[in-house]
């Protein structure tokens, strides 16, 4: 499949809020939706799109992935990754990924749900190391979760 990996911008809000929604409903039905849909299209195209660091992943003219990263305290963070459900095992996670880390400064840490054991198996793949499992109490969903980091953490 041909991609092309590129800066997102706001007329990319809704692709990426879609996505969002149905990699949630799809692969994290345990986890309780805490806000509602519309409020995640406002987060993404007033909040998540304007901080920066949103990378999409389109295939003709349809955002079919979405990558964010962020930088705090020294520490480069994957806040947000991910596919488009008709679109998981083609690749196109992996190439977001090399695209991300080719880019960011170690160490980098993101968080998962523990129960998410696919995005778990990717991210293992890629190096990343659990370094944490949480009961999930600091979490809007309040499911447990696990802290991957790739990279010597200071």
């Amino acid at each position: 499949m041909n991609i092309t990996l590129r800066a997102a911008v706001i007329a990319d809000a809704v692709a990426i809020a879609d996505i969002l929604i149905a990699v949630r409903k799809e692969f994290m039905p345990y986890a309780p939706l805490v806000h509602s849909e519309r409020e995640l299209y406002r987060w993404v195209a007033e909040d998540l799109l304007p901080r920066g660091g949103v990378t999409v992943a389109v295939h003709g003219a349809q955002v079919i992935g979405v990558v964010s990263v962020s930088r705090v305290d020294g520490e480069s963070w994957i806040d947000q990754m991910a596919v488009a459900p008709a679109h998981t095992g083609t690749g196109i996670g992996t190439t977001l990924m090399a695209h991300t880390l080719a880019t960011l400064i170690p160490p980098v840490l993101l968080y998962t749900f523990q129960a998410n054991l696919g995005a778990r198996r990717f991210y293992e793949r890629a190096g990343f190391v659990p370094i944490m499992f949480t009961d999930g109490a600091e979490n809007d969903e309040r499911c447990p979760d696990v802290l991957y980091c790739l990279g010597e953490r200071k």
